[in-house]
């Protein structure tokens, strides 16, 4: 072999050897410098025009701010007032930090319309990175700061003071008590924690509602995936109730009667009956009976949680539809919506344009007179899904008391 045969060799297995190397080499490229941190259109964003926006609304005689909102600007400075020391945010040397005000705004913005964080941005002018952290601190936020809104009574006093709104279309009875899917979309890395038995992920809420469409008691987050007789048996309101530490009335008689009788909360088919949960009887029964008595006079009670959940969906638009949202974010967002509804039920300035006339059913006796405003829009995919009906077997001394309530109701029609 010559001398450039051996040249020739060498360079070739060289270069060989190079594109071996270089194939499973990680290169790192040279990272790029970045032109801009935000975009254009946010460059003039400032504190003076994103107040300006608000007061924009507040002029005019339509109350725009109030349907912006869902609630009057008195009310919005109240809250802004409880939030502020925790969702403020100090300024840095490279940019003024975004005011409280303005992330309320964007919280209850999204709550009320259901809009995407892209749409959200483009009405704030600020990144959905940013918009999806104030979502989720100013929920967490409104919560605290409101979740005596939401609150069970804790003596015979204040159960009794809720039978009274209940008492004239089924007697003894302190609460109408509901669970609903909180449907989501997929979820990231959960397999199928959170997928049920109807074919969508989602988290489960239970929910107990009075005479005046306010949440008693509500408990979101247990795990679709968990069979929906579970998830009503491992609630924190049932087990309560069946450890007999909730302060219910001592039974007494029903008025005119003389058989002591229990403080029952109404409930539907998903639920099991107890002595202290009444629901309707199964399967058909001929018209004129005590069973169908006793089925239309709880169910014309019980449509106050129906009510209620259709009333809080109409108006927090985020419910409309399934969350795209993380099981934890969703479970904020909810309970948000949640004690800001009785909030504003209850509040002075908010409850006429919160709930104005014709929101709610109204009922002649079990009659149904007028269907609420809330039912003119139902959407077709909401996030709040009825739970399966499930049938068992009930307890002797719990079939008895609900035969001695439907023979009261029907003996008094």
């Amino acid at each position: 072999m010559d001398v450039f045969t051996a040249a020739a060799a060498y360079f070739s297995a060289s270069y060989q050897y190079i594109q071996i190397v270089h194939k499973y080499k990680v290169v790192k490229k040279p990272r790029k410098r970045r032109h801009r941190w935000m975009l254009k259109m946010h460059k003039n964003r400032t504190r003076e025009t994103m107040e300006q926006q608000l007061q924009e609304m507040l002029v005019e005689p339509s109350h725009e701010f109030n349907n912006f909102c869902r609630m009057s600007y008195t009310d919005f400075e109240f809250l802004l007032q409880k939030l502020e020391p925790i969702i403020a945010k100090k300024d840095t040397k490279w940019r003024e930090c975004i005011p409280p005000k303005i992330r309320l705004a964007v919280t209850l913005r999204f709550l009320a319309s259901g809009d995407s964080y892209r749409s959200l941005h483009l009405l704030f002018k600020m990144s959905t990175q940013i918009i999806s952290k104030i979502v989720l601190e100013v929920c967490v936020a409104i919560y605290q700061v409101l979740k005596d809104c939401v609150k069970m009574p804790n003596t015979e006093e204040g159960w009794l003071t809720i039978e009274h709104g209940f008492c004239s279309r089924f007697p003894h009875a302190i609460g109408a008590i509901d669970g609903k899917h909180v449907s989501l979309r997929a979820t990231i890395n959960r397999g199928s924690e959170d997928f049920n038995d109807k074919k969508f992920f989602s988290i489960v809420l239970m929910a107990l509602v009075d005479s005046n469409y306010c949440f008693l008691f509500a408990d979101v987050g247990c795990q679709g995936r968990i069979s929906d007789g579970g998830v009503l048996n491992n609630s924190i309101l049932l087990n309560k109730m069946i450890d007999n530490s909730l302060g219910l009335p001592t039974p007494t008689p029903l008025p005119n009667g003389n058989v002591d009788m229990p403080y029952v909360f109404l409930g539907n088919t998903a639920f099991d009956l107890h002595r202290n949960l009444m629901k309707p009887y199964p399967g058909e029964y001929e018209e004129g009976t005590k069973e169908i008595f006793f089925n239309k006079k709880l169910s014309s009670a019980r449509v106050v949680v129906e009510n209620t959940f259709g009333v809080i969906s109409s108006v927090f638009r985020v419910l409309r539809q399934p969350l795209l949202l993380e099981p934890e974010s969703a479970k904020h967002v909810v309970m948000a919506c949640i004690v800001l509804h009785n909030f504003l039920r209850k509040s002075p300035h908010s409850s006429a344009s919160y709930n104005p006339p014709g929101t709610f059913d109204i009922f002649d006796g079990d009659v149904l007179v007028s269907r609420g405003s809330w039912r003119d829009d139902v959407p077709i995919n909401p996030a709040l899904r009825d739970m399966r009906n499930i049938p068992r077997g009930s307890p002797r001394d719990a079939e008895q008391i609900r035969n001695e309530f439907a023979t009261y109701l029907h003996t008094r029609q």
